[in-house]
C-alpha cells in the first residue's frame, strides 16, 4: 500500500474513533441543539479542523525532520501509547466553552469555538504524531480532517440521539487499542 494511502486511511480511522465522545463532538451536539442550522455548523467544523490540523501537521513534519530517526521512533511510540491511555479519559464540554457569540453568525461562532477547543486536544496531538510518522503531510491532514467530519457530522445531524445510543466505553476501548497497537508497532520498528 502506498505511504500516502496508508497515511490517509490510518489518520482517518484513528481520528474518527478518537473523536467519538470527545469534547469537540459534544460541542457539535450543543451547537446543533442551540442553533438548529446544520450547514453553517458543519462548514465551521470543516474549516476549523482543516486549519487546526494543517498547523498540527506542519509541526509534526518539522519534528520529524529535526529529530533523528531513533529518537523519532521512541517519541512516536511513546506518544501513541500515551494517546491510548488519554483516549480512555472521557471528555465533557464545560459551560464556558460554548460561549462563542452568534452575533457574527453560526459559521463563525462554530469556526472559532472548534478551532480553540481543538488546540491541545488529543486529535490535534495525534495529527502531530501522524504527520511525524508519515511522509505525506497532505494525506495525514486530509485523513484527520475526514476523521473529524465522520465523527462530527452525524453528531450535528442526529443530535443527542446518536451520542446516547453509542456504547462510548466500547468505542473508546477500540480507539485506545488502535493507538496502543500503533505505538507498539512503531517501537518494534
Amino acid at each position: 500500500m502506498p505511504d500516502a494511502l496508508q497515511a490517509l486511511l490510518v489518520s482517518t480511522g484513528v481520528v474518527a474513533l478518537a473523536e467519538i465522545g470527545d469534547k469537540t463532538q459534544l460541542l457539535a451536539l450543543v451547537l446543533a441543539a442551540k442553533y438548529r442550522k446544520p450547514v453553517p455548523i458543519i462548514l465551521g467544523i470543516f474549516v476549523a479542523t482543516l486549519l487546526n490540523h494543517a498547523l498540527a501537521g506542519v509541526v509534526g513534519a518539522w519534528v520529524a525532520a529535526t529529530v533523528g530517526p531513533v529518537w523519532m521512533r521512541w517519541i512516536l511510540g511513546v506518544s501513541f501509547i500515551a494517546m491510548a491511555a488519554w483516549i480512555l479519559v472521557p471528555d465533557k464540554v464545560d459551560d464556558g466553552e460554548t460561549a462563542a457569540s452568534p452575533r457574527h453568525g453560526v459559521f463563525l461562532a462554530t469556526l472559532v469555538a472548534f478551532f480553540l477547543l481543538e488546540m491541545g486536544d488529543k486529535t490535534q496531538i495525534a495529527t502531530v504524531a501522524l504527520a511525524a510518522q508519515y511522509a505525506s503531510l497532505w494525506a495525514v491532514v486530509a485523513g484527520t480532517t475526514l476523521g473529524m467530519m465522520i465523527a462530527n457530522v452525524p453528531a450535528v445531524l442526529l443530535g443527542e440521539v446518536a451520542a446516547t445510543k453509542l456504547p462510548m466505553r466500547l468505542v473508546h476501548g477500540v480507539a485506545a487499542a488502535l493507538f496502543l497497537l500503533l505505538g507498539v508497532l512503531v517501537l518494534a520498528g
